[in-house]
């Protein structure tokens, strides 16, 4: 078993309060690099806390986040993400006046080498980025089968393009730990079914580690090795999938008589 600090992400005690109600009471969670961990619990139970403490949103009120032996905590958003991490969120937060192709550019920003005077004088070397990070985009956007969308607006996307297109976002910063806030939230069964394909291929293909947030258990239990249970912002139990189906205090907490 690696060490925290060899560990690809160790989360050590992490709490965070607001106004002196704890949302997230000691969690910790480890992961080793190449995993596809799920996190799951009741609304309110502290998910999406924790990726915001993960993200830089929030400074924790206690705890450490390590992640490939740095760590994390107070780091600003733009700096967890030039280390790495990525994420969407549970309400699609695209550019929506922008097209779908710019949607993309943007977060390819975050690599471009060329300096704020270049772009202002309208230097070579910022178009020469501007292609770049255009024809990247592009070819991103094929992976996503969003290729021809990529000149309208976002908004005008129908609901599961959005949420392609948030992920698609998401990867275009490289990053080595995707996390998914929710992803299949108001995708009918075929949607669904096509982004478990597509978070099996993009895990494969890109060698990422991935951590699902999910209210869709067929979702969660078909592409999880592992699976975090939270209950009122405390860790409840940690298992396969078969395990966390089958423990009768996730079932009374969280899935009741539909547990699949």
């Amino acid at each position: 078993m690696a060490s925290d600090e060899k560990r690809f992400l160790s989360i050590e005690n992490l709490s965070q309060s607001f106004s002196g109600l704890k949302a997230v009471a000691n969690f910790s969670m480890q992961m080793e690099e190449g995993e596809l961990v799920g996190l799951i619990g009741p609304n309110g139970a502290g998910k999406t806390t924790i990726f915001n403490l993960l993200t830089g949103i929030y400074a924790p009120t206690e705890g450490s986040i390590t992640f490939r032996g740095q760590k994390l905590n107070g780091l600003p958003a733009y700096k967890v993400a030039q280390r790495g991490l990525a994420r969407t969120f549970q309400n699609i937060r695209l550019f929506a006046d922008l097209s779908v192709v710019d949607n993309v550019k943007i977060a390819y920003h975050q690599h471009v080498t060329h300096t704020a005077l270049s772009s202002m004088l309208r230097l070579p070397g910022h178009f020469k980025n501007e292609k770049i990070m255009r024809d990247k985009a592009l070819e991103l956007l094929k992976v996503f089968q969003l290729e021809d969308k990529a000149f309208e607006q976002a908004k005008n996307l129908p609901y599961g393009q959005q949420r392609r297109l948030e992920i698609a976002r998401a990867m275009a910063t490289e990053p080595k730990l995707l996390l998914l806030d929710e992803p299949a939230a108001g995708m009918n069964p075929q949607e669904t079914r096509e982004l478990m394909d597509l978070i099996r291929w993009l895990r494969e293909t890109y060698k990422l580690t991935i951590l699902l947030i999910e209210h869709d258990m067929a979702l969660v239990m078909g592409v999880c090795e592992r699976v975090y249970v939270l209950e009122y912002g405390m860790l409840l139990t940690v298992g396969t999938p078969d395990e966390v189906r089958s423990d009768q205090r996730v079932i009374d907490a969280y899935l009741g008589e539909e547990a699949p």
